[in-house]
Order: C-alpha cells, then sequence, then structure tokens
C-alpha cells in the first residue's frame, strides 16, 4: 500500500516493501514518542488493571475444553506450520508431494478446529460477555498505555474515550468493522466526532452517512496537521487524504445525495467503507473522474459486469507505456491518463475510478508488480494482477484478506468468529499472523481462523476470477472481447438537424456504416440522453465512420466535431467526396465536451458523401456530433 503510485520497476516494489517493513518492525520497538505526564501514568494503570478485571472476568465465565480435543488442535496446527514449501528450484514431484501434505494437514486441523467449535458455539452465539469481551478487545488493541497518552491531552480526549466504552452499539460497530488503524481508538473517536459535527446527516445510526464516516474516522485516525505522536500497533493505511477526513466524507456525502455514485455505495456496511475514503487522490480528482466518465466513457460506468465496472476504463484508455508526468496535463490522476503507464499508474487509477463512484478498493502489492483489489456483488476480485496468493498489502496478505471478506458475507457466524478473537484478546493471547496465512496466535484467536475457514467452506464460497490478470497488467494486448455491447439507436438519435441559419448538424450515430458496434468503433448511450460514438484506442486497423449529407447548395462550409479527449496532440480525417482529407486537430478537453477549431471545406450540391477516422496509433476519442455551416460569401 506505501508503493508510490508510479513505481513500477521489481527493484523499486521490492525496496519499498523492505522499508514498509522496516518502518512497522521500527514503530513496535522504537521508545514512545509521546511522555507519560502524572495523569497519563495513573490512567495507563487505570486501564491496565481494568484490561486485568475484565480478563479475570471472562475466565470464570469460560466453558471447559476437553484436554484431548485441545491438544488435537494444538498438534495439528503445529504439524501444519512445520510443513516448509519447497524453493522455486523444485521439481514437479517435490512440488506435489509439498501441496498434498498441506492439504491433508490443512484438512485435519480444520477437523480439529470444528470438535471444538461445536462444543463452544453456544459460548461463541450468546452476547451476555459482549461488553466486557469488546472493552477488553479495545484496550488489548489500542494498550493501555496508547489510549493514556490519548486521554492525557486533556478532559475532551479522556471524554471521547468513556463515550465509547460506555457506548456498546459504537463499539460492536467499530470492532466489527476491524477496529481502529494502529490501535489509535481516541484519535478515531476525535475525527469521527469533527464529522458527526459537520454533517446532519452523518448523525443518522445505521445510514450509510453514518457508516462512512465511522469508517473513514477508523481507517484514518489522525486529523490533518495533528502529529501521531504514539503509534500503536502496525500502521499500513494507504497515504493520508490530502483534502482531510472532514473534506473528504463531506464530498462523498453530496456526491451521493446528488445521484452521482453507483447504485450499491448506500448498501455498503462500515468496514467496506474503510476502503473507499482514503487515498492520496484529491477530492477534484474523485470528482473529474466521475465527469470525466459520464462525458467520455459512459458506457463504462453503466456495464452490467461489476467486475469490470469503472476499472475497465483503464484496460480501454490507459496505455501500457512509460509514464509522462507533465504539471501541464492537470492533475496527478489526469497525467495518468493523459500519460499512461506502467503498472503503478494503471493500478493507481483503477482504485481512483472505483472509490470515484464509492467501490471499495485496495492496493494489490505483488512481487515487481502492481495490482488492485476490488469489491463486487459477489465478492472481491483481483484486478490487473495475479492470484490472491501473489498478493498483499502492508501486512496483510491477499488470502487472508479474501478469507475475511468472505467469512463476512456471513454477520451471525462472522460475530462469532469476533467473539472468539475477544476471548483471545481478554485473555492475553498472540495474534494469528496476517502477514503469514493462518500461522501463530494463540487458541482462541486460531479456533477464531478457523471459524471463518469453516463459515466459508460450509458456505461453498469460491473465490472469483481474475480480471485481466497479469497479461492485461503488463500489456495493451487485446483479450478479444474489445466489441461493445450493441445498443438499439432510434431514428431521432440519427437525425440529421436544420436550423434556419441552414446549419447541418448531424449526430455521430446518424452514419450509414458501421450501424452498430465493432472492435474500433462503440455506439454508447450518452449520459444525459441520445447515442454517442467513440473511436477506441485499441486495435491496429483503422474503421471508417461513412455519413450521407443531401445540401442545398454547393460552396464552402465550417466543419466543426463536439468531441470529448483525455489525451493530447490528436486529430481525426475526414474525408471529402472521396477526394479531399481533411485533417481536424482535437483539442485536450479533460474529458469534456468541447468543439474542434472550424475547418473551412468545399462541399457539391446534393448528396455528398463525409468519412470519418483516426490514424493508427490513436489514443481514443468520443464524438457527439458535427457540423456544417454555410459560410457567408
Amino acid at each position: 500500500m506505501k508503493i508510490p503510485f508510479h513505481s513500477t520497476s521489481l527493484r523499486l516494489c521490492l525496496t519499498t516493501l523492505l522499508l514498509s517493513l522496516s518502518m512497522a518492525a521500527s514503530l513496535s520497538a522504537q521508545e514512545p514518542a509521546v511522555t507519560l505526564t502524572e495523569q497519563g501514568k495513573k490512567l495507563e494503570q487505570h486501564y491496565s488493571a481494568l484490561l486485568d478485571s475484565l480478563r479475570a472476568e471472562v475466565v470464570k465465565s469460560l466453558p471447559g475444553i476437553e484436554a484431548q480435543k485441545k491438544a488435537a488442535f494444538l498438534d495439528a496446527r503445529s504439524a501444519l506450520a512445520r510443513l516448509k514449501p519447497p524453493g522455486e528450484d523444485a521439481d514437479v514431484q517435490v512440488r506435489k508431494a509439498y501441496d498434498a501434505s498441506q492439504s491433508l494437514a490443512e484438512a485435519k486441523t480444520l477437523d480439529a478446529a470444528r470438535v471444538i467449535l461445536n462444543d463452544v458455539d453456544g459460548t461463541l452465539e450468546n452476547n451476555t460477555l459482549d461488553s466486557k469481551l469488546m472493552t477488553s478487545a479495545i484496550i488489548r488493541h489500542g494498550t493501555p498505555r496508547g489510549l493514556a497518552e490519548f486521554a492525557q491531552q486533556g478532559e475532551e480526549e479522556k471524554r471521547l474515550l468513556d463515550q465509547l466504552f460506555a457506548d456498546q452499539v459504537l463499539m460492536k460497530q467499530i470492532l466489527v468493522a476491524g477496529g481502529a488503524n494502529g490501535g489509535e481508538y481516541g484519535e478515531a473517536m476525535q475525527v469521527y466526532h469533527e464529522l458527526l459535527e459537520s454533517s446532519q446527516r452523518a448523525r443518522q445510526l445505521g445510514s450509510i452517512y453514518q457508516r462512512l464516516a465511522l469508517g473513514t474516522a477508523l481507517q484514518q485516525p489522525w486529523l490533518e496537521g495533528k502529529d501521531k505522536g504514539g503509534v500503536h500497533g502496525i500502521v499500513y493505511s494507504d497515504y493520508e487524504t490530502p483534502d482531510g477526513q472532514v473534506s473528504r466524507y463531506l464530498h462523498y456525502e453530496k456526491a451521493h445525495v446528488a445521484g452521482e455514485l453507483d447504485p450499491s455505495f448506500k448498501d455498503m456496511n462500515t468496514w467496506e467503507c474503510r476502503f473507499i475514503s482514503n487515498d492520496p487522490y484529491t477530492n477534484e480528482d474523485l470528482g473529474w473522474t466521475r465527469e470525466m466518465l459520464r462525458n467520455y466513457r459512459p458506457d463504462h460506468i453503466a456495464n452490467p459486469d461489476y467486475k469490470w465496472r469503472y476499472a475497465r476504463f483503464v484496460k480501454s484508455d490507459v496505455p501500457y507505456q512509460s509514464p509522462t508526468w507533465d504539471p501541464k496535463l492537470g492533475t496527478k490522476s489526469q497525467q495518468i491518463v493523459a500519460g499512461g503507464g506502467k503498472c503503478g499508474p494503471r493500478a493507481f487509477f483503477g482504485r481512483t475510478v472505483s472509490r470515484a463512484f464509492g467501490i471499495p478498493s485496495r492496493r494489490s502489492t505483488q512481487t515487481g508488480h502492481a495490482a488492485m483489489n476490488h469489491w463486487t456483488p459477489d465478492g472481491w476480485v483481483v484486478c490487473f494482477g495475479g492470484w490472491w496468493s501473489m498478493n498483499w498489502c502492508g501486512p496483510w496478505t491477499g488470502l487472508d484478506f479474501l478469507l475475511d471478506s468472505q467469512a463476512r458475507e456471513h454477520p451471525q457466524e462472522y460475530l462469532k468468529v469476533l467473539r472468539a478473537q475477544w476471548i483471545g484478546d481478554a485473555m492475553g493471547e498472540e495474534n494469528v499472523s496476517i502477514r503469514n496465512y493462518g500461522k501463530g496466535g494463540g487458541f482462541w484467536d486460531g479456533l477464531a481462523f478457523y471459524k471463518k475457514r469453516a463459515v466459508v467452506a460450509d458456505a461453498e464460497v469460491e473465490a472469483l476470477e481474475l480480471v485481466g490478470g497479469m497479461k492485461l497488467g503488463e500489456s495493451d494486448e487485446l483479450l478479444g472481447d474489445e466489441k461493445a455491447e450493441s445498443i438499439q439507436i432510434s431514428e431521432e438519435d440519427r437525425k440529421i438537424v436544420v436550423d434556419k441559419n441552414g446549419m447541418f448538424t448531424i449526430p455521430a450515430a446518424a452514419c450509414s456504416r458501421p450501424t452498430n458496434s465493432t472492435d474500433k468503433i462503440a455506439f454508447i448511450e450518452s449520459w444525459g440522453g441520445g447515442v454517442q460514438v467513440h473511436y477506441s484506442r485499441l486495435g491496429v486497423r483503422p474503421e471508417l465512420l461513412r455519413y450521407t449529407i443531401e445540401l442545398p447548395a454547393a460552396g464552402k462550409y465550417e466543419l466543426v466535431a463536439r468531441v470529448a479527449t483525455v489525451s493530447t496532440k490528436q486529430q481525426v480525417i475526414f474525408r471529402l467526396n472521396r477526394r479531399t482529407l481533411v485533417d481536424v486537430p482535437l483539442p485536450y478537453t479533460k474529458g469534456a465536451w468541447e468543439q474542434t477549431k472550424p475547418q473551412t471545406v468545399e462541399l457539391r450540391e446534393g448528396r455528398n458523401s463525409i468519412m470519418l477516422t483516426c490514424r493508427a496509433p490513436n489514443r481514443g476519442v468520443s464524438i457527439k456530433e458535427f457540423s456544417l455551416k454555410p459560410v457567408a460569401k
């Protein structure tokens, strides 16, 4: 997640990863950055004593577990952990033997876990201990010292933590959503409070606005300009939101009220909202991305296949090439679209275009490559890269993220997962590693991991296939499905209009050939109504759009096209009556609709043939219409 979006080389990806891991390790090992005051020391003792007291109460309430069953589970986990994967140079037979041993050990461990889970199901289903367990989990994750560092700042800070511990509904919503990033619960409450103060809608408990506000606060629990001080636990969030969390939240609220976001946005839970509002794009980038797509490629917004919705723009219009970083092209997002890029910039914009419409997305770092993961109604997918086992995001591996996302689709069973984790927190157990899939962790946290495995296995959940895969992530090669969906084009959409001054307006859809979409030319329903034509950048062979116009008189006419482009130095070629070629330079419109500069052409009375094409290689242009205006003599 910390990979700069413009990095593409293996060396830079690996260097970034090593630096990130080193930073995470140093954060946990370094001396606290904040000195505790006398009041702070008392608060630390208070939180420590509270955790000890809660632990004692939880222990007394736990069911007894047969020693033989517990030993079988722990032994099975140990045997699985001892298996070492073969090296890269191992032959096929060695790999097959390892895969068989691992599958057998995994099955044995899951079976041993199920035996215990059946015995403790009543405990994990019961919410009687929730208040004690949730309080323990927050103190354990935030640490007594971390909470004391925040609370010692003043009465308001202490009140925010007291308010959290007194609100069981909020505690559960926070913990179900994954807890505060870095264990910074005080800072998260502070951000959340500011968001509630900034929006009446965000105060509607359970609404999408409240879920987005809380998700934003949990994912980025530091207000802009605030010293992070002591950071407790591994912190590996996306880059800080450049406009600040309050401004970012209000941007999404306004966009949703205006109907600009995906229809699924309103149903996102708090955990999913965490992957919408963060990252280094600006609010300007978000608004521009939505407007650009509505004008330039509205078909990507309407794509019924959520695996490709929005993100397909990367395939269609962000070329795989060395990037051109030029501030004259606009914002960082506009520079990526206009100048192209390799895996890093393309993955960055894939996340931006998804999140701009309210679709959760996350980074997907891979060895020598950058991809992305994003939400769909059928589960999360890997886009532009390798399988889940090949990717990670900070300390969180792809397989662990996938398992967690799949288990979350079954909320009642997932609550049992969380209660097992909370018991482990209350008992002071080590957490199962999110870096090494299923490894480490104490008894209860290990049981929680295998509860996830059981939930997903019982539901027979299957991960969605890759979207584009490494091939698309590392090239501009066609995948064979470039032809757009055919649409119904009405006579009204093809109607040529003549105004009182004799100016002809010819809709782009009024062509005689082709009559519908091809590999190169797409007929698209425009966002504001009507039909537009998109001349794709992909593919090598140029194609022609053919028009026939009946003119009342021969003479000179001004030829103007209404176009939308996302790159510079382009032109279309008009061929008039099979003889005259007219090169029309295209403006760099950044996805907005603009007119080309008028070109004076000679046309004859009666039927005129006009053909339009682009020289290869071209970067893509959307055309709404063109006009012919008589030149006064």
